[in-house]
């Protein structure tokens, strides 16, 4: 059996026979240069990270263009270092499921330590606080999700944890952007030291969003004196600390059964998938798709690894904001919501799947081609007829991506504001389209407050996915009833007038009443979601 560990690699022909491709640099160099030498922090430990990122660096040490590897830190699902990461040595199985059904397989293990990032390990954060004062580091990065950067609760408060760190400065930090803004507080004590903090999370401006949360916590900080004005000269200071913006993309999934039983027939041992108290599910293996995008903004005031060896595009801040904006509010985003919504009301638990049904093809190619294409601006790195294209006709549909509607349904609140609201603006502020004549996003809008109902098509109990807002949202639909559409009344109107959400009162923009309208199709009966995309889809 092949042993995911340090020890368990040292039979590299079995690992070969088995048609594994073992990382092919020293790594005991690795893990004592990157101990004494760090130069890439990352937050966020997940699949993404361990499935991308790591791959990336590993690609540079495979080449022998660095030495050091990736410090991973999780800060808000500490199982995933207790269970997935120590007792692997940091290392992770990938598995690349291409769409002709053939499994790319390597090691992954340029990972060199799994760190907690919370006080409350103190071993682990004391080891964070060194690493920060450490003037060999270049860049922090994040895949910490939307929702990570989010410091407000929907009522306009601050969230609990974000109140407490804000009273109570950088010693003990909670939320995830306390935690960062004190460990660049070492930083700062340390000689005002340069780094790069960069935000890879698929989200728009998230560059901006990761800048903007750390100022709001150091500004509460200064006025509460908990800090000197100092630290917030040091963090506005260009030359010393930037935020980058980024665009990534990369298809990484939850780890699939299927695949698991594929890596135990190969002789595989322990690939066991674990789901944590936190609902993180993660395994010793990252299934994932193959192709994969990251635009990076070049601005780094400490130097950065040469990922462009690795594939990655380095240009300018408003280069990344075109590719972000078309492949999050254009080309692929609006049409990963758009399944997952539809998905979990129609009783798909496959996103592959729903590629073959006639209405919810024709449901994503209206929103990318006829809605999204018209409005987005080219990026010139990457063409947008071409990457819908492959999306449509090679992403989504690859069999062999175990991809679930109920996955992308996690934290709809936190993307439709991005995945929509910044198309329909574009149509409010364009010269010649205007907002009415859209049809396939309001659908998907009024679909996703269907979805909230937590009944699906066929008028049985769904359980819905997981969502910072879900209840309060859920609480201005609780007298609407499945075949009563005469219940809504004006239920949505304070779903559909939020800014927060939508990034725009959809009332004001002229849409308001199409998706109630919709809405209520949806409601007035079983298999009514199903009629209204005929509908509406002929």
């Amino acid at each position: 059996m092949l042993d995911l560990s340090r020890e368990g690699m040292k039979d590299a022909q079995a690992w070969v026979e088995a048609g594994v491709e073992l990382p092919g640099f020293a790594r005991d160099e690795m893990l004592r240069a990157t101990r004494e030498s760090p130069i890439w922090v990352h937050f966020g430990a997940g699949n993404i990270f361990r499935g991308f990122m790591a791959a990336l660096q590993q690609t540079l040490l495979n080449a022998q263009q660095t030495k050091s590897g990736i410090v991973a830190v999780e800060g808000f699902d500490w199982e995933i270092v207790d269970r997935i990461y120590r007792p692997y040595d940091n290392l992770s199985l990938l598995a690349i499921m291409n769409k002709d059904g053939t499994l790319e397989k390597k090691v992954v293990g340029s990972i060199s330590e799994g760190l907690v990032g919370d006080p409350g390990r103190a071993n682990d954060w004391a080891r964070l606080e060194e690493i920060f004062r450490k003037p060999s580091l270049q860049m922090a990065s994040f895949t910490i999700t939307e929702k990570g950067y989010s410091l407000k609760q929907i009522s306009g408060e601050y969230l609990a944890d974000v109140a407490q760190d804000m009273l109570l400065g950088p010693k003990q930090p909670q939320h995830m952007i306390g935690k960062v803004a004190a460990l660049a507080y070492a930083r700062y004590q340390n000689g005002a030291l340069p780094i790069a903090f960069v935000s890879m999370d698929n989200c728009s401006h998230n560059g901006e969003k990761l800048q903007s949360a750390v100022k709001t916590m150091v500004d509460k900080w200064i006025e509460n004196g908990l800090v000197e004005k100092g630290f917030l000269a040091y963090l506005n200071d260009p030359s010393k600390v930037t935020f980058p913006w980024t665009m990534i993309d990369k298809i990484t999934p939850r780890p699939s059964e299927t695949i698991r039983t594929a890596l135990l027939s190969a002789g595989f041992a322990g690939m066991e998938i674990l789901r944590t108290g936190k609902n993180t599910f993660i395994a010793p293996f990252v299934n994932a798709e193959g192709p994969q995008y990251l635009i990076i903004e070049d601005d780094f005031p400490n130097g950065r690894p040469p990922l462009e060896l690795a594939g990655v595009f380095f240009t300018d801040r408003l280069t990344v904001e075109k590719t972000e904006k078309m492949k999050v509010c254009t080309c692929l985003n609006p049409l990963h919501t758009a399944l997952a919504v539809f998905g979990c009301l129609l009783g798909f638990d496959l996103i592959a799947a729903e590629m073959r049904d006639r209405d919810l093809k024709k449901l994503v190619e209206g929103i990318g081609y006829a809605e999204g294409l018209p409005v987005v601006v080219h990026p010139g790195l990457l063409d947008p007829g071409d990457f819908l294209r492959e999306v449509i006709e090679e992403r989504l549909p690859n069999p062999y991506i175990p991809d679930t509607p109920q996955r992308i349904a996690t934290d709809t609140s936190q993307k439709v504001g991005i995945r929509f609201g910044e198309t329909i603006k574009a149509y409010i502020n364009g010269e010649v389209l205007e907002p009415a004549s859209l049809t396939y996003i309001p659908l998907v809008i009024a679909g996703w407050c269907r979805y909230l109902l937590g009944v699906d098509d066929r008028g049985r109990d769904m359980t819905l996915s997981p969502d910072p807002l879900l209840e309060p949202l859920r609480s201005f639909l609780s007298g609407v009833h499945l075949g009563e559409p005469e219940s809504v009344g004006e239920c949505l109107r304070p779903i559909l007038t939020n800014e927060g959400i939508f990034g725009l009162n959809l009332y004001e923009a002229g849409l308001g009443e199409k998706i109630e309208g919709y809405f209520r199709e949806m409601v007035s009966g079983e298999n009514a979601v199903r009629r209204t995309l005929e509908k509406y889809l002929a």
